[in-house]
């Protein structure tokens, strides 16, 4: 995890996941996905390659860490910004193993004060909703959930 600028449009001062959108070359370069994963991260076709290669991307240009090739990515959550969100998303949070992971971690123009954190540490930093909810499901061994909202509250559905 790592904290956003203090003068990002979305997200300043708040501790996040790295991330992104997909981009054309994720789509001309796909990540293989399983076709469970695939499946609930509500990514058919090419989709699910684009997201697992955006993934990795963009963990890559945000903290200098590069996941091994074959190494699997899991599905951690789906979440759905609110209709009256100023930025809205769609987005597929994953999870891989630490042990396929080679590089330095290093901050970027995205992402500073990078490190891994114990789940108990990392929820008492200043985080989203969502980000809470993903570290309290690593936490418990929960499998990956639906996050979205409706009539103003947050609202949690496991993915089967």
């Amino acid at each position: 995890m790592g904290r956003r600028p203090r003068k990002s449009r979305f997200a300043p001062d708040v501790f996040v996941f790295p991330g992104g959108g997909v981009e054309p070359g994720d789509l001309e370069r796909p990540r293989p996905l399983s076709p469970v994963c695939a499946r609930l991260a509500h990514a058919p076709g090419r989709l699910a390659g684009a997201l697992a290669a955006a993934a990795v991307r963009e963990t890559v240009e945000e903290t200098g860490l590069m996941l091994a090739e074959h190494a699997p990515l899991t599905l951690a959550a789906r979440a759905i910004t609110p209709t009256n969100s100023p930025v809205r998303f769609h987005a597929r949070f994953f999870t891989a193993s630490a042990d396929d992971l080679s590089g330095r971690l290093s901050d970027s123009d995205e992402l500073s004060d990078l490190a891994f954190r114990p789940l108990t540490e990392s929820r008492r930093l200043p985080l989203f909703d969502i980000t809470e909810a993903i570290l309290d499901a690593l936490k418990a061994g929960d499998g990956p959930f639906l996050f979205t909202y409706r009539g103003g509250k947050a609202r949690l559905k496991r993915l089967a």
